[in-house]
């Protein structure tokens, strides 16, 4: 059965369209991770789904009915489902049983007696029978997202949503919140889980939906989404790939130190060794002023873009020198017969200093990428 079907749902804020034209099926039973970058609308998306946000177009169906059809039972269909936010929202002034009967017997009306019987279980399950008449002030925050969990529980959902559930916590408390979810998993639940646990995701989930460009920019399973991304930003997200790029357009004008700047700025903030920093700014360096000689021997104006991308995950450190003008391959001239040797001191060095290194002219494009 499908459980939850988007067609074509689109929000916008202040004129910026943060989803568009999103579509999504959801079969029963499924449980599906929901990663991505912050403000690419991961938390807006499962907030549109209970209507706690208004769609500006598109349709909702959850188990079959129409939330957004005009007179849909939004109340009657949003008992489908639970949902579990990022800070608890407990009631302050009721202790724990209290809180999770309140809306069973309120909305559902179930018996207290019944209810009690029900919420003590759930509590014996997650581990907290023994604060049954605590109050949350009483208890820690992975404490009070666990009862955050069983209150969803409490009204029987065939679908439950988590909004970052650990989000909140002090790193301490997170493994016994995510410990309740992995339970959960073996019962006939369907489940859309918003997290930065990028491991639990991968544990948990048999669906991945990464969010970039206002929707579902990349999906598939664990495996495929995390050992095999297709994408560049999924690539980039997964690996955690930082970015450092510069310009030169004049061989009068290169400022050398600015640029050298640059990439010692970009690489303190990652927290990169003066080793390896030293090692990027050489081979720049030199990259740099080998096209100055041989792609543009008598010009001024040049178009050299330097980019440099450190993988966080590897470790591993690309920088990709594009340049305009004639062919040049550097490596190739370092080799040539006849050429004085100190010409190329510099790209020798750096042949020494990377692991791999690579030249290719397209486009009337020079290329060269190196790996450190």
């Amino acid at each position: 059965m499908r459980m939850i079907e988007v067609q074509g749902l689109t929000k916008s804020f202040n004129g910026i369209a943060v989803l568009k034209d999103l579509n999504l099926a959801v079969e029963e039973g499924e449980h599906i991770a929901i990663i991505g970058g912050s403000g690419c609308g991961k938390s807006l998306f499962l907030r549109s789904l209970e209507l706690l946000e208004q769609p500006d177009s598109g349709r909702i169906y959850i188990a079959g009915q129409e939330i957004t059809a005009p007179g849909a039972d939004i109340d009657q269909i949003r008992r489908t489902m639970g949902m579990v936010y990022q800070k608890f929202h407990l009631f302050s002034h009721l202790n724990v049983l209290e809180n999770l009967c309140l809306a069973p017997v309120e909305l559902l009306q179930l018996p207290l007696d019944k209810a009690r019987e029900k919420a003590q279980e759930l509590l014996g399950q997650v581990g907290l029978s023994h604060k049954a008449d605590a109050y949350p002030k009483e208890l820690s925050g992975g404490q009070q997202q666990r009862i955050a969990i069983c209150r969803s529980l409490m009204m029987e959902p065939k679908i439950l949503l988590f909004d970052e559930p650990t989000s909140a916590l002090d790193p301490t408390m997170v493994g016994e919140v995510l410990a309740v979810i992995r339970m959960l998993v073996n019962r006939n639940l369907t489940m859309l889980i918003v997290t930065h646990e990028m491991g639990f995701a991968r544990e948990v989930s048999n669906r991945v939906l990464y969010f970039a460009d206002g929707g579902i920019y990349e999906q598939g399973t664990p495996e495929e989404i995390f050992d095999h991304p297709k994408r560049e930003k999924t690539i980039a997200f997964i690996h955690k790939h930082t970015h450092f790029d510069y310009a030169i357009t004049s061989k009068h004008e290169f400022d050398l130190m600015e640029m050298q700047g640059g990439i010692w700025s970009f690489a303190e903030k990652y927290g990169l060794n003066k080793k390896r920093t030293h090692a990027m700014q050489y081979c720049c360096e030199e990259m740099v002023y080998e096209f100055f000689q041989g792609s543009y021997a008598d010009e001024d104006a040049v178009d050299i873009q330097l980019g440099i991308t450190y993988a966080q995950t590897s470790q591993l450190i690309e920088i990709r020198i594009h340049s305009g003008g004639r062919p040049y391959h550097p490596f190739q001239a370092e080799e040539e017969d006849g050429a004085d040797a100190m010409d190329h001191i510099g790209v020798t060095m750096v042949r020494k200093m990377t692991r791999k290194f690579h030249y290719t002219y397209e486009n009337e494009r020079n290329l060269v990428v190196l790996e450190l």
